[in-house]
């Protein structure tokens, strides 16, 4: 089942509380709280293969900014509201029009990739360059493949090649979307900042976005974010996380410094499951103190 997408600052429905007494669970038939479906935290896909899903393309501009689509299929660059100290890296949507879901289809090549926007339309690219997202049918247009490059300071990009690119062409004639950022000045009369000469003036940000990029500009730079629970997990982290819903009742015991009932044991495996444990140790311990001192 598809869930709606959520983000910061929504308020979470409340959840009706059953007050029917439930069985009993054991050891065995306990599940953990957190549910891997239910995280609808951001992060960054290792390459292009992995992404698939809700995905949000943060631009290389100043501000830090998302390529969105309104209701029409226009394409705009979208400011970016959440992100810890505006780092792009950690940027997450506020709004729809910020996300592409991410997909994949039978006839498509392996490396070629789609971007449906919020209201229907495909992100595409014609042979000059022009951005939109007005067509419900994937195309040769409408397909991109995620490449990977590396700038000046050792730091690795994504960058999304379009149908610009002629067939066959060499890697430097390749194309690819590219945000480039342009501060524009307009006189107002109501504008408080003052330039040298004593005139007023503010600034604006105006920004180019088009798909025929030069492939080693910084212009064509972008992060691409996807959502956690989309992320394909490898055999490490499938490991790990089987590692961590395993745990025996001599580790615990030592955790808690001294043995334990049964009945603290089972409690102190479903907090482990349920990544409350060094809460539950707490109680344990505050309990053994109380009941020493009683």
């Amino acid at each position: 089942m598809v869930k709606p997408l959520s983000f910061k600052g929504d308020k979470k429905p409340k959840k009706r509380k059953h007050h029917e007494v439930s069985q009993a669970r054991t050891d065995d038939d306990a599940s953990p709280n957190v549910n891997p479906g239910d995280d609808d935290s951001w992060t960054m896909p290792a390459d292009g293969t992995e992404l698939t899903g809700p995905t949000v393309i943060v631009l290389p501009t100043i501000p830090p900014t998302c390529l969105a689509s309104d209701p029409n299929g226009n394409i705009f660059a979208s400011q970016l509201e959440n992100m810890v100290e505006g780092e792009p890296k950690t940027a997450e949507p506020h709004s729809v029009q910020q996300v592409w879901v991410a997909s994949r289809v039978a006839g498509m090549a392996p490396d070629e990739i789609s971007f449906k926007g919020s209201h229907g339309g495909y992100l595409s690219c014609d042979q000059y360059g022009i951005l939109g997202a007005k067509r419900e049918a994937r195309g040769r247009e409408e397909n991109f493949i995620v490449d990977t490059t590396v700038d000046e300071d050792g730091r690795s990009w994504f960058q999304l090649r379009t149908a610009a690119s002629k067939a066959k062409s060499k890697p430097e004639e390749q194309k690819y979307i590219t945000a480039a950022t342009e501060n524009a000045t307009k006189k107002e009369a109501d504008v408080k900042e003052v330039d040298d000469d004593g005139s007023q003036a503010s600034k604006r940000v105006s920004i180019s976005l088009r798909g025929d990029g030069e492939p080693f500009s910084a212009d064509t730079h972008v992060v691409l974010r996807m959502q956690t629970r989309f992320k394909p997990q490898t055999a490490e982290t499938r490991e790990a996380a089987r590692v961590k819903e395993k745990i025996g009742r001599k580790e615990l015991e030592a955790s808690a410094g001294r043995q334990l009932t049964d009945e603290e044991a089972k409690r102190l495996k479903r907090a482990h499951k349920a990544g409350d444990l060094q809460e539950a140790l707490l109680d344990v311990r505050a309990k053994a103190k109380h009941d020493k001192y009683a």
